[in-house]
């Protein structure tokens, strides 16, 4: 009888231990997710258009600041480079 007594409470603490990780990572909340189907879509669609927003702002940065120091590197007169920078500058400027 004291056996089963010791096995309920080292079962009853391991069982709390498990309740209070799980609760730590959130996992009702992904559950919850998983079994609701319009909540997936929801989500997934809402990723997509910040994932699809955030690479039109990185790409149009980015050629922002290579068109900037390509103009620079114009500037510095170096005769074979600064030229084919030079109608490349231009390309990209009529295209605006």
């Amino acid at each position: 009888m004291l056996k089963k007594i010791k096995q309920s409470k080292v079962l009853s603490s391991n069982i709390e231990k498990l309740t209070s990780i799980l609760e730590e990572m959130n996992v009702h909340e992904l559950i919850y997710i998983l079994g609701n189907k319009k909540e997936i879509i929801k989500r997934n669609l809402y990723a997509g258009i910040f994932r699809g927003i955030g690479v039109g702002i990185g790409v149009t940065i980015i050629t922002a600041i290579l068109i900037f120091i390509l103009q620079r590197i114009v500037t510095l007169n170096i005769p074979v480079i600064g030229e084919y920078i030079k109608d490349i500058v231009d390309i990209v400027e009529k295209s605006r």
